[in-house]
């Protein structure tokens, strides 16, 4: 019985994370002529902006966006190729193209400065736009996502993305997608929140998986260059993605915090943790 009253409470708590949440539709907004779905709500001292990760869409912050909405304004957006945005050809996209639909938000938005939250690719986005746009930004949140590659790539444009990119195409697209979502799971995800995460992750066109994980492992974006704003990381619990450390020499003003029990979806899978988390954090900024 306690079992079952335990599945209950999490199919309820789910049920709950992807309700309809009362956000304002935003008006019109593009990058090189790619409409871009996205929206705000709430008022307050900080304009955070949310952004999702590869083949992913802005339902991923349903955890977020009604809690964060108490204290401050929140975007949201789905990036060129992803969810209700506009779709394009594989060969055009970069982190740059991602970077300035972010800025076609904030400025449509009427914004000034960004409180900047990106998860899994997000997190390479955001970097991004702080290196186009700094005067937008007044920080930037990491979520599970990838700061440092692992090994330094060769020389060329596209030596360490093509193997993983490639298999995002073709006949086995679809299986090997599959199994590298189900890759971002542990044994505590709750089975409503892993069938929610394939179903909007495999509904990216094939064009969207393959460019955007082009884009992603672009050696062109992984500088070394130092960011002095202030920085905080959001993981999953002993996640090989986060590395103090190594981090804090890119974004000396870092914090770093494993939330345990979780697995990629971080904010998904313990969305009162995260929040937590990231409300204490923008809420210090203003001592910044």
């Amino acid at each position: 019985m306690a079992k079952t009253s335990r599945s209950l409470l999490h199919l309820a708590a789910f049920a709950l994370l992807l309700g309809t949440i009362g956000v304002a539709r935003a008006t019109a907004a593009s990058v090189d002529g790619i409409p871009l779905h996205w929206t705000s709500a709430g008022a307050g001292p900080q304009t955070l902006m949310l952004v999702h990760g590869w083949t992913c869409d802005d339902s991923s912050w349903s955890g977020q966006v009604p809690a964060l909405t108490r204290q401050y304004r929140v975007l949201t957006l789905d990036l060129p190729g992803h969810g209700k945005s506009g779709r394009l050809d594989a060969s055009k996209f970069s982190m740059d193209l991602f970077a300035r639909a972010v800025e076609a938000v904030r400025a449509e938005a009427g914004a000034d400065r960004l409180v900047l939250v990106g998860h899994s690719m997000g997190t390479p986005v955001i970097r991004q736009y702080a290196r186009l746009y700094p005067q937008h930004v007044t920080a930037l949140v990491l979520v599970d996502g990838v700061v440092v590659l692992g090994a330094p790539p060769r020389p060329g444009v596209q030596p360490a993305q093509a193997p993983v990119a490639d298999r995002m195409k073709g006949p086995d697209g679809p299986k090997n997608r599959e199994a590298m979502i189900r890759g971002m799971f542990t044994p505590a995800t709750p089975k409503p929140l892993q069938e929610h995460v394939l179903k909007m992750m495999m509904a990216a066109p094939e064009a969207t998986a393959y460019g955007a994980m082009v884009a992603t492992f672009d050696p062109k974006i992984w500088g070394s260059d130092v960011m002095t704003m202030p920085v905080l990381g959001i993981f999953a619990d002993k996640s090989a993605l986060g590395n103090p450390e190594v981090t804090k020499k890119i974004f000396p003003n870092y914090e770093h915090h494993e939330v345990p029990g979780t697995g990629h979806f971080v904010m998904m899978e313990k969305p009162q943790e995260f929040n937590r988390l990231l409300t204490a954090f923008v809420d210090r900024l203003g001592t910044h």
